[in-house]
């Protein structure tokens, strides 16, 4: 990578939730930016998110990574049970900051929960987001392919760009077609050979190259 940005610290205070994390902005900006949520298990520093985020801004993005309200209430352990209510309102500010910061489109992503969220949302708050990027849907708890969370999907109208493992306990590539095929608007399934729910970053690290193919398949997807 030819140019890693710096992650500065970032905080939007006068909103409620506030909106806390990171802001990584490019040498020169294609005038889009992205919002990046983090699982239910990890924070905006996650790795994956971090290098992704990297990724991004190379291309001209401006990016913010933010924790979700549960996230800023702990430190560490899972979403409190009905607390998606909450950080979908955190993730609504997020969007509403960032397009305060760009002046073209502005793409909401995030990883496993917060994907989830961040695709809630947009059925909810049509028009929001210009786009979703999701990364590892959960469809499904691991063995109970009955349980899905696929409610909202028939409510989605802007295009999502998923990227799936083909090893994922949360949902089979079969299990996503078919899912994907009750979202109106446009979407694609990246898929990724041999990797799980962590997309290969389960240690820390994880696939550059990988990481880039799917920036690239974004910048395509969304024509950006």
């Amino acid at each position: 990578m030819k140019f890693a940005p710096p992650l500065e610290s970032f905080s939007a205070t006068s909103v409620d939730p506030p909106v806390h994390g990171f802001l990584a902005r490019p040498q020169v900006s294609n005038r889009h930016g992205m919002v990046l949520a983090h699982g239910a298990g990890s924070s905006c520093h996650a790795p994956l998110l971090v290098r992704l985020a990297a990724l991004l801004c190379s291309t001209g993005f401006t990016v913010l990574g933010c924790d979700l309200p549960f996230r800023q209430l702990r430190p560490v352990g899972p979403p409190p049970a009905g607390f998606g209510a909450q950080d979908r309102k955190g993730l609504k500010n997020a969007v509403q900051v960032l397009r305060g910061l760009v002046s073209e489109r502005v793409f909401l992503g995030g990883h496993s929960y917060g994907g989830r969220q961040a695709s809630q949302l947009s059925a909810e708050e049509q028009g929001l987001a210009d786009g979703l990027f999701l990364l590892s849907y959960p469809l499904h708890p691991p063995r109970n392919p009955d349980q899905l969370r696929t409610g909202h999907f028939p409510d989605l109208r802007v295009p999502a760009l998923f990227v799936h493992g083909t090893r994922d306990p949360f949902g089979s590539i079969a299990d996503m077609g078919r899912a994907l095929a009750l979202i109106p608007g446009r979407t694609l399934l990246r898929q990724v050979a041999g990797a799980g729910h962590e997309l290969g970053f389960r240690k820390g690290t994880g696939p550059e190259n990988e990481v880039g193919a799917w920036v690239g398949t974004l910048q395509e997807f969304f024509a950006v």
